[in-house]
């Protein structure tokens, strides 16, 4: 059973170095990034091979649900795990089963021996180490940053989805139209590349919460008995009880899912007017890139942002900036104008996005940080799984596009109004002293 973070911890983080040369963070931020570009590969090639295979739309649609799926059902219980065992071992083991996955469908392409049914048990097995690994990361990042430069690390953690979304799919397309097992062989040697990496990955070992005697927390979040022998249900209760006993994280975790599910639904309204419209697949590209360019260029300024300006601010200046840009999309012409708003939309989304998590991160105790993730990462990938299913369904009520678009800016704007009106955060707290 480990202890709590010793004075030898505590002096090397007053002591720390700058992230640059933060060797566990950069490992950390790399190994996550293979990741992502990974499943923004695959998220190409899949579809691509079905349908290079002559495979139907029901089959692209069960690959893309299974994977899903596997993520949500598997991610509440992965933050336990996370909490529960070493967060190294963890994130390497989900490495390397990644390279045997990713391995096999490319032997398996280069042998001619495609099976729908390897692609989806590979889909769900990405789909569950995903979800295991992303609660070890984000518990183990407050392991390796010191306090004063949390936000900083969480600003450049939210500018690499967007790193990913801008390359993951190019190159997924490139590599398969060389070799279809291309994408799928890049991915695997992604993995393995991340796998080295995490060898060399050195967490401080006083961390409550390892599979030799994780404690269990009370709602107060002190460490109470010892939770080696309790029941995995019940660790997972526990973090529920924390999570919803703590009004800010509550809130904003509501309020993030509520809006990650219209903006979702958005982006398939949007798709669904310019193909009204009959925008080119080339300026539909286009649009859709400016997401991720505005994206990441919100990440490389969010940490000197989120430094000036007061959190209340920061949140409710997106909510309405959010609110006001789907506004004006149903006037502006479809394409590249919009795609211009959606950039600014995706702009101040990392800024929000650090905002969040460096509180949540900064007074979650380390023995429920992994369960805190999980709560989180459930909720928004229930939006993200939602919110596509939203935007058919009002594009088919709307009668069309347009009006589609007016419905989703006025759910954004009943959100920025309730926001507003939420004294939660209206009065969003800076982060006080790091939980143990």
């Amino acid at each position: 059973m480990t202890t709590a973070p010793t004075k030898t911890a505590a002096a090397r983080a007053d002591a720390a170095v700058p992230l640059s040369r933060n060797r566990a963070y950069n490992i950390l931020w790399s190994s996550q990034l293979m990741s992502e570009l990974a499943m923004e590969v695959a998220a190409v090639a899949v579809p691509l091979l079905i349908l290079a295979r002559h495979g139907s739309p029901l089959q692209l649609g069960l690959a893309s649900s299974a994977m899903a799926a596997a993520h949500m059902v598997a991610v509440v219980p992965a933050g336990m795990i996370a909490d529960r065992w070493d967060r190294r071992a963890l994130m390497l083991g989900c490495q390397l089963l990644r390279v045997l996955g990713m391995a096999s469908l490319a032997g398996a392409l280069l042998l001619d021996r495609y099976a729908f049914w390897h692609v989806l048990l590979v889909v769900v097995l990405e789909g569950f180490l995903g979800s295991v690994f992303d609660p070890a990361e984000h518990a183990a990042l407050p392991q390796v940053v010191p306090p004063d430069q949390l936000s900083t690390a969480v600003a450049r953690n939210a500018a690499r989805p967007y790193v990913a979304t801008l390359v993951g799919p190019g190159v997924a397309g490139f590599l398969f139209s060389a070799l279809p097992l291309g994408p799928f062989l890049a991915n695997a040697v992604m993995f393995a590349l991340s796998s080295v990496a995490l060898c060399f990955l050195r967490l401080p070992r006083g961390r409550a919460g390892t599979a030799a005697g994780a404690g269990t927390p009370d709602a107060n979040g002190a460490e109470g008995t010892d939770g080696a022998g309790e029941p995995a249900g019940r660790d997972i209760a526990a973090g529920f009880r924390w999570v919803l006993g703590q009004p800010v994280i509550r809130t904003t975790m509501a309020w993030m899912m509520v809006t990650n599910l219209v903006f979702s639904a958005l982006l398939i309204v949007l798709l669904a007017l310019s193909g009204e419209d009959r925008v080119g697949p080339g300026e539909l590209g286009l649009t859709m890139a400016c997401f991720g360019a505005g994206g990441l260029l919100g990440g490389l300024f969010a940490a000197r942002l989120h430094a000036v300006a007061r959190p209340p601010v920061i949140l409710l200046g997106f909510t309405w900036t959010a609110a006001l840009g789907a506004a004006l999309m149903a006037v502006v012409p479809t394409g590249l104008p919009q795609g211009a708003l959606l950039a600014v939309m995706a702009f101040f989304a990392p800024l929000a996005n650090t905002t969040v998590l460096t509180y949540q991160l900064t007074v979650t105790p380390d023995a429920l940080r992994g369960r805190m993730s999980g709560v989180a990462g459930f909720c928004s990938g229930g939006a993200g799984v939602a919110g596509p299913a939203l935007g058919g369904a009002l594009t088919g009520l709307a009668g069309g596009g347009t009006a589609a678009v007016l419905l989703c800016a006025g759910c954004l704007v009943l959100v920025a109004l309730a926001a507003t009106a939420s004294p939660t955060l209206r009065r969003f707290p800076a982060p006080g002293p790091r939980a143990s």
